[in-house]
């Protein structure tokens, strides 16, 4: 079994039996995680902002870092992989985008994270089963290729699944 780990910007894509892909720290960026039910393939991307023009140099290096290329690129990479990209066979869940400054919502980056994820998502015939987003917690978000189960844990809150 691989616990793959992906950071701030980062993807993956695995089908290995036994693989889990997982991602921490989890404030006002999303995990977004695509399964195809069918091949067992799952793929995560821990998007930090929701627009690449603010950082253009970054979209190379890291372009899961943002919602508007970040979704292109894990589609890519799992349609590379073999997996259709039809409704039936795909799931969607989202977990993230917080606001964990209270007080402060003059940037609403978590929101606009969700809302933008959802509009590239949207591009494809896509949208989400299930999620868990929105609040003014920092979560930890990890997916199992086996069960194909979103596992969600906060300290303050406890451990659930999406």
């Amino acid at each position: 079994m691989q616990g793959i780990i992906i950071g701030i910007g980062d993807y993956a894509v695995t089908n290995a039996s036994g693989d889990s892909i997982k991602t921490f720290g989890l404030g006002s960026c999303v995990a977004v995680v695509i399964m195809d039910r069918i091949s067992r393939t799952v793929g995560m991307a821990h998007i930090a902002l929701p627009d690449s023009k603010v950082k253009p140099d970054l979209v190379s290096r890291r372009p899961a870092y943002f919602a508007d290329t970040g979704i292109a690129v894990l589609l890519a990479e799992m349609t590379g992989r073999g997996v259709a990209m039809n409704a039936k066979g795909i799931i969607v869940k989202l977990a993230g985008g917080a606001n964990v400054i209270q007080g402060s919502n003059c940037f609403e980056i978590g929101k606009r994270n969700v809302l933008t994820i959802k509009k590239e998502l949207w591009k494809h015939r896509l949208g989400a089963l299930a999620e868990d987003t929105g609040k003014n917690f920092c979560r930890t978000v990890w997916v199992d290729v086996d069960s194909g189960s979103v596992n969600i844990s906060s300290p303050a809150i406890g451990e659930w699944t999406i």
